[in-house]
């Protein structure tokens, strides 16, 4: 791809987005609000086939101030993973959404976008995928985080995703996988600001206690749709911290459009001890004025994206947005992630795809779970405890 025009002046760049009348700073598209070396803005993709076969996961991490844009792509079919990871200097061709093999297209603003792995040299993969919105995006929460000590602000983070099918193709090792929209369904989001776990830490900083207590993060969307034909979404997500919630999302999501808010949730869930993998179990969500309601949940199959791999809390000795050069290109194989050494190295975090079910309304989503420290609940002791 060439580099489209961009004017150089004595302080900024003027790109071709500013002569758009869309500026909310009085500075070029050039500039982002703080300087703060986490800011990043990230694209992410879970898209699956109903039955549990297989998954594709994607990412496209941009980090203004550490002038890097960073990707990874894979595929998990039952304990299998692949990964191939890219990044690439950001100035180089500030405009394309896209880094290595991988590229991101908008077809139609928030309602279809296209994301594309081409032919590498790391694996035997690649995909070219459609994601068709089938709710429209739905914001959560502002994420709004401090560090333990309560000085420096650690999140200020805005998201929203998007209920999809998905169509279009897949090959991988030299086989040829249609998708089609009535047979796979998955998720995307779309986040900007600043986010946790960015890069090293500054080595002459004070660093804070890493996730060693007691830890649980949950975050899941679920589409569910009724004998009727309608259909809407719950979306959660929560982190919790030594016996406090430290943050919470919750929402009822309507295809018009309306957001209900949940206020609370409490989970009865069920998970493998040996890795931390979430069996099923069910959700109960506090709707306010004594008000409850109930999803039950469960794992499809050993399928379920170890996100790892993707740089999530770090993968040998890389992390989201480190400086690797102008160019840089490489991943993965692993033939069971399910293993207790193989899931300490990729993390218990993953984007498992889980069956939903309230009441009569059935439907699909994505669990993403992580549970650090003792919890007898779970069945889960300490000696068990990894990221």
């Amino acid at each position: 791809m060439g580099r489209r025009r961009e004017v150089r002046q004595s302080m900024q760049k003027l790109f071709p987005a500013d002569e758009l009348l869309c500026h909310q700073t009085p500075e070029t598209f050039a500039t982002i609000s703080q300087a703060d070396s986490s800011w990043t803005e990230k694209l992410w993709g879970s898209l699956f086939a109903r039955d549990g076969s297989i998954q594709v996961d994607v990412g496209i991490g941009k980090y203004h101030n550490r002038n890097v844009i960073d990707m990874f792509a894979g595929v998990s079919r039952g304990p299998e993973q692949l990964t191939v990871r890219a990044s690439r200097q950001l100035d180089l061709d500030p405009h394309r959404v896209g880094v290595g093999p991988v590229d991101y297209e908008v077809i139609e603003p928030l309602r279809k976008v296209r994301f594309i792995l081409r032919h590498n040299d790391i694996q035997p993969l690649r995909f070219d995928l459609t994601v068709t919105g089938v709710l429209p995006p739905f914001l959560e929460q502002k994420d709004e985080q401090r560090e333990p000590h309560g000085f420096r602000i650690q999140s200020d983070l805005l998201r929203y995703h998007q209920s999809s099918t998905v169509s279009g193709e897949i090959w991988l090792d030299g086989e040829r996988i249609e998708v089609r929209d009535e047979e796979w369904f998955g998720f995307r989001d779309h986040s900007w600001g600043v986010r946790m776990d960015v890069g090293e830490p500054a080595p002459d900083i004070f660093k804070p206690q890493r996730l060693d207590g007691d830890f649980i993060l949950t975050w899941s969307p679920m589409y569910l749709r009724r004998p009727d034909g309608s259909s809407y979404e719950i979306h959660h997500y929560q982190q919790w911290v030594d016996g406090a919630t430290t943050y919470f999302s919750g929402f009822e999501n309507l295809p018009d459009g309306t957001q209900n808010p949940l206020y609370a949730v409490v989970d009865q869930l069920r998970y493998d001890p040996v890795n931390r993998r979430l069996i099923g179990g069910t959700m109960t969500f506090d709707e306010g004025w004594g008000k409850t309601r109930t999803i039950e949940i469960e794992a499809i199959s050993d399928t379920g994206f170890h996100l790892g791999t993707g740089l999530y809390f770090g993968f040998k000795g890389q992390r989201h947005g480190q400086w690797h050069g102008p160019e840089h290109l490489d991943g993965e194989r692993y033939p069971d992630v399910s293993q207790a050494d193989t899931a300490r190295e990729v993390h218990q975090l993953r984007d498992c795809v889980i069956r939903c079910r309230e009441g009569d309304a059935v439907g699909y989503g994505i669990f993403e779970s992580m549970v650090i420290g003792e919890h007898p609940r779970y069945g889960l002791t300490r000696e068990t405890s990894f990221l």
